[in-house]
């Protein structure tokens, strides 16, 4: 959503348990808006991009922003958030649909520390984000496997990736990372492909989670039957464009979350997604506007 919300389709109530995802069916449609102050992760609608605010303890995440041409209505929304301060900013690699608008939002609010993977690429996108990090007198502080984000009282971080220093494609330095606050989770994939996936599935870590961002926009590069089962998610969110010219997201993908039983709710039709947590259940609100 970049300009204003045309109608909240529908709230949804998940309710999960302790040490485990939520169960598939007590997804309810239909259910009353309930107020949260414990966190929320709002998926945004930047077209065929990735975007992600989280929210919780009073500290503003930004997990990538879109792309350049989406740059201004990303902060115009941001902005329209009542954000002024992103304490945290994560750029998962430097595909300009993940960074497009980083250097924007760099630009445009108090952001107090930035992350990225420790690769280099040679596009104008991405020497534009470099210049603002050192205007903005910041330091790209190396995410990787193992890295600590704190985000305050009954949450936790968990970062599984990058796990090797090189990969042949750009997209495998997106950091996958899993944010819990209380018995509710959510894992951020950025656009890590099946090559990740089984280096993380090999640690043989809990990667159960309540929310799963899809890696790559739904593709079929990423979320291998494999990931999903150990993820185990009631939720899937894909962030894509409308009849984009990748396909996005792969009906591979789409039968491996329907036989999963896995609730699908995508940018370009929902607009923005935002899912709250008080710690035991989650709320989901969808916004009407394609983009």
């Amino acid at each position: 959503m970049f300009k204003k919300i045309l109608a909240i389709i529908s709230t949804v109530t998940v309710l999960s348990f302790a040490g485990c995802g939520a169960q598939k069916n007590n997804i309810n449609k239909g259910s009353n808006n309930t107020e949260y102050s414990g966190m929320s992760v709002t998926y945004l609608n930047v077209g065929q991009g990735d975007s992600e605010l989280i929210q919780v303890n009073g500290i503003n995440m930004l997990i990538d922003a879109g792309t350049n041409a989406g740059a201004n209505d990303l902060v115009k929304d941001l902005k329209n958030r009542g954000i002024k301060t992103i304490d945290i900013a994560i750029a998962t690699h430097p595909h300009e649909d993940h960074i497009g608008g980083m250097d924007e939002v760099l630009e445009s609010f108090d952001v107090k520390s930035f992350y990225a993977p420790k690769v280099a690429h040679t596009t104008k996108t991405y020497e534009n984000m470099l210049k603002a990090v050192k205007n903005e007198g910041l330091k790209i502080k190396q995410i990787k496997e193992g890295t600590k984000i704190d985000l305050g009282k009954d949450t936790q971080v968990e970062v599984y990736s990058p796990v090797k220093s090189e990969y042949e494609e750009l997209n495998n330095y997106s950091p996958v990372m899993k944010i819990s606050y209380g018995q509710n989770s959510f894992m951020f994939t950025g656009d890590a492909e099946t090559l990740v996936e089984k280096e993380i599935l090999s640690e043989n870590k809990n990667l159960k989670a309540d929310v799963l961002k899809l890696g790559h926009h739904g593709s079929h590069s990423s979320t291998s039957e494999a990931f999903l089962k150990a993820v185990d998610p009631s939720i899937a969110i894909v962030s894509c464009a409308k009849d984009n010219k990748y396909g996005h997201p792969h009906k591979e993908t789409m039968s491996n979350l329907k036989k999963a039983g896995v609730t699908v709710y995508e940018t370009f039709r929902d607009g923005d997604i935002t899912i709250s947590s008080n710690g035991k259940k989650l709320d989901v609100k969808l916004h009407s506007e394609n983009k």
